[in-house]
C-alpha cells in the first residue's frame, strides 16, 4: 500500500477516535439541557453507564467479528451503528428512546474505538513507526476531549442539544467513505465456527459487574456484591468454556503470557488514577476556587498539549532505555502529578493545576503509547485483534470502576462534612458550590467551610489515585529486576 493511502486512511481512522473523544465531553456540557427537555434527571447517571457498558460488552466482539469478516467491514459496521446511535438520540422524544439510543451508540464506540488500532498494526508493520500514529491518535483523542465542551456549550446556546449528537453523521460518513474506498487488506479471515457461549458467557458476566459498579453509593452494597460475585462466576464458566473451543472469544492463553498480563496491569492502574485528575480536577477549579465552566474545562489543556509530547516521545528513547524504562519515565510524571495533588492545600493556585495538568497528559501519552504497542508486539499475530481489543476492555473497566470508588469517596467526604456543621450546611448547597452557575446564590458567610468540605472530598480521591500510581512503581521494580536477572543469565551461559 502507498504511503499516500496509508495517510488518507490514518486520517479516516483519527476522525473515529476525535469522534469518540469529543461524543465523550460534549455531551456532559449538553446534559442538563437533555434531562431538563426530556424530563429524565433521575436517570442521568444511566445515560454515562449505557455507554461504557455497550463499549465495555461490545468490544472483545468487534476484534473477532474483524477476523471473521475483514477489518474494513468490521470498522464501517461500527462506525455506522456509532452514528444511527447519534441520529436516533438526536430525534428521542423521551429518555427511555434516548437511553437505548445511546447504548446502541456505545455499542458502535467499542468497534469504532477499537479496531483503529488493529488496522494500524496491519498498516504500519515497523513498530516505531506504528507508536508514533498511536501518539497522534492519543492526542486527537485529547485534543476532542478539550473541544467538546468548548464546541458543545456553544452548540446547545446557539441551536439545539440534538445537535450536539447530529454533528457526528458528517465526519461518520467521510470517514467510512475513506476507509471503503482506500482501505485494502488481504489478510486471511478466521473461519473457526463461532463461541456463541462464550460470548454471551462474557456478556452477561461484563454487564452483572459493571451494573453492580454503577450501583455503588445508590443502592445497598450487598447488591453491589451479589451482581458482581454472580458476574465473576459467569466469566469464571467462560474461562472454562474458552479452554474446549476451537476458536475462543478471549483465548486462555493470553493469561498465560506473562508479559501481556503485565501490560494490563499496568494500563488498568495508570488509567484507573489518569480519569481522577481528568474528572475532578475541573470541579476543583469551580468548586473550590469559584472558577467559572470555561476556566475550570482548561485545566485539561496543558495535559492535551503535553500528551502530544509524550506520545511522539516515547517512541523516539525507546530504543535506548528498553519499555520498561520508558514505562518508568511515564510513571514518574503521574507520581509527580498525584504526590504534587497529594499535598497541595485548598489554597492551590490555578498555575499549580495546570503544571499538575500537564504532568499528567505527559504520563498518559508516555505510557499509552507505549502499552498499546507492548500489547500487540507481546502476542502472535494471530492474536493481535483480540489482545488489542482486551487492553482497551482493561481499561473501560478500570475507568468504570474508579470514577465509582471516586464518587463513592467524595459522596462520604460530603456526607461527613454536612454532619459536621449541624444543619449549617446542607447536600444541596455542596451540589451547587461545584456548579459555578449556581455557587452565587450561596451564602458568603458559608462559602469558605463548604470549600474546605469539597477539597477534602478532593484530597482523599487524589490520595487514592496515588496508592494505584504507587502500585504502578512496585511493578515496574519487580519487572525491571525480573528483566536484569534474565539479562544476567544469559551473560553467564554465553
Amino acid at each position: 500500500m502507498s504511503h499516500q493511502r496509508k495517510l488518507l486512511i490514518t486520517c479516516a481512522l483519527l476522525l473515529s477516535n476525535a469522534m469518540a473523544g469529543l461524543d465523550g465531553t460534549i455531551v456532559n456540557t449538553a446534559l442538563p439541557a437533555i434531562v431538563s427537555d426530556l424530563h429524565g434527571i433521575q436517570y442521568m447517571g444511566w445515560i454515562v453507564a449505557i455507554f461504557l457498558l455497550g463499549m465495555a460488552v461490545a468490544t472483545p466482539l468487534w476484534g473477532k467479528f474483524g477476523e471473521k469478516k475483514g477489518n474494513k467491514v468490521a470498522y464501517i459496521t461500527a462506525t455506522t451503528t456509532f452514528a444511527v446511535g447519534a441520529l436516533f438520540q438526536g430525534l428521542a422524544s423521551n429518555i427511555t428512546w434516548f437511553i437505548i439510543a445511546r447504548g446502541v451508540m456505545g455499542l458502535g464506540a467499542g468497534g469504532m474505538s477499537t479496531i483503529p488500532f488493529i488496522i494500524y498494526a496491519q498498516l504500519f508493520q515497523n513498530l516505531k513507526r506504528r507508536a508514533q500514529v498511536i501518539g497522534v491518535t492519543s492526542a486527537s483523542f485529547s485534543t476532542a476531549s478539550i473541544i467538546g465542551p468548548l464546541f458543545g456549550g456553544w452548540i446547545v446556546d446557539t441551536f439545539s442539544w440534538h445537535w450536539v449528537f447530529y454533528i457526528n453523521l458528517p465526519l461518520a460518513l467521510v470517514s467510512i467513505l475513506i476507509v471503503a474506498l482506500f482501505f485494502k487488506s488481504h489478510l486471511p479471515r478466521n473461519q473457526a465456527a463461532v463461541d456463541y457461549q462464550g460470548a454471551a458467557l462474557m456478556v452477561l458476566g461484563l454487564v452483572a459487574i459493571l451494573v453492580g459498579i454503577q450501583l455503588l453509593g445508590s443502592a445497598p452494597l450487598w447488591a453491589t456484591g451479589v451482581l458482581v460475585v454472580v458476574g465473576g462466576l459467569l466469566l469464571w464458566r467462560m474461562h472454562h468454556v474458552e479452554a474446549q473451543v476451537s476458536d475462543p472469544i478471549v483465548p486462555n492463553r493470553l493469561f498465560r503470557n506473562g508479559k501481556l498480563v503485565a501490560d494490563l496491569l499496568i494500563f488498568a492502574f495508570l488509567w484507573g488514577a489518569f480519569v481522577a485528575f481528568n474528572i475532578y480536577v475541573p470541579m476543583w477549579a469551580q468548586g473550590i476556587m469559584g472558577l467559572s465552566a470555561l476556566i475550570g474545562g482548561m485545566t485539561q489543556i496543558p495535559g492535551s498539549v503535553a500528551n502530544f509530547f509524550g506520545s511522539e516521545l516515547a517512541p523516539a528513547v525507546q530504543p535506548k532505555i528498553g519499555r520498561y524504562g520508558v514505562l518508568v519515565m511515564g510513571t514518574a510524571t503521574f507520581l509527580i502529578t498525584f504526590v504534587g495533588m497529594s499535598l497541595v492545600g485548598h489554597t492551590a493556585s490555578y498555575a499549580f493545576l495546570l503544571v499538575m495538568g500537564a504532568f499528567n497528559g505527559f504520563g498518559i501519552g508516555v505510557c499509552f503509547t507505549t502499552l498499546q504497542v507492548a500489547v500487540q508486539s507481546d502476542v502472535a499475530m494471530t492474536d493481535v485483534p483480540i489482545a488489542t481489543s482486551f487492553a482497551y476492555l482493561v481499561r473501560i473497566l478500570s475507568q468504570t470502576f474508579m470514577s465509582s470508588i471516586y464518587g463513592v469517596i467524595l459522596s462520604q467526604a460530603l456526607a461527613a462534612g454536612v454532619r459536621a456543621n449541624h444543619g449549617h450546611i446542607t447536600m444541596g448547597m455542596l451540589n451547587q458550590l461545584s456548579n459555578s452557575q449556581t455557587a452565587g446564590n450561596l451564602p458568603t458567610a458559608w462559602l469558605p467551610k463548604m470549600r474546605l468540605i469539597l477539597f477534602t472530598g478532593m484530597h482523599h480521591i487524589m490520595l487514592t489515585a496515588l496508592g494505584l500510581v504507587l502500585v504502578v512503581v512496585i511493578l515496574l521494580v519487580v519487572l525491571l529486576k525480573r528483566q536484569h536477572a534474565v539479562k544476567g543469565m544469559a551473560v553467564k551461559q554465553s
